[in-house]
């Protein structure tokens, strides 16, 4: 079940989110986060009004997914940049694709013209998905991070939506 993130959701949230910090390349931190920080990023989230999804299996949050600001100068308010994690022990088994598909929904409701995915170039996985949901490649940044010993290349992917009816 795919529903909105509630508040004691976050503890989940912040144990996916930090093995996703120690155990790949997926997120660019060295240092897991604390439940006050992820805390303050949910509600600062909900209180922009954007999404925060949650994947519920068997009632224990496996996955989560949102979308945000890509760049916080006003030309950009219609592109989001989304982020998607499952529990290392649920992949595979097509979380990470339902979530992808709901936040893809709900920005096209919400009129965006862009979705931005920022994803470590040798995650083939993330990648697969992706080009599968319409995602095209954008560009590559080489070497721009270094973790676990190595340099690392991050790739831009963007997926076209529908955008506004009509712009002011």
């Amino acid at each position: 079940m795919i529903r909105q993130a509630r508040i004691h959701d976050v503890e989940a949230i912040q144990t996916i989110y930090n093995e996703a910090i120690l155990k790949t390349t997926a997120v660019y931190d060295y240092e897991p986060y604390t439940y006050e920080n992820r805390k303050e990023w949910y509600l600062e989230k909900i209180e922009a009004g954007y999404p925060v999804l949650v994947y519920e299996e068997n009632n224990q949050v496996i996955g989560f997914a949102t979308y945000g600001p890509f760049r916080p100068r006003p030309a950009y308010q219609y592109t989001v940049e989304h982020s998607v994690y499952v529990s290392k022990k649920s992949s595979g088994k097509g979380t990470g694709s339902a979530l992808l598909r709901k936040i893809i929904e709900l920005a096209e409701a919400n009129e965006y013209k862009m979705m931005i995915g920022v994803i470590d170039a040798a995650n083939n996985g993330s990648i697969k998905l992706h080009e599968k949901l319409g995602f095209e490649h954008a560009g590559t940044i080489k070497n721009a991070g270094y973790k676990f010993g190595k340099w690392l290349d991050l790739a831009f992917y963007q997926k076209e939506l529908s955008g506004p009816g009509r712009l002011a």
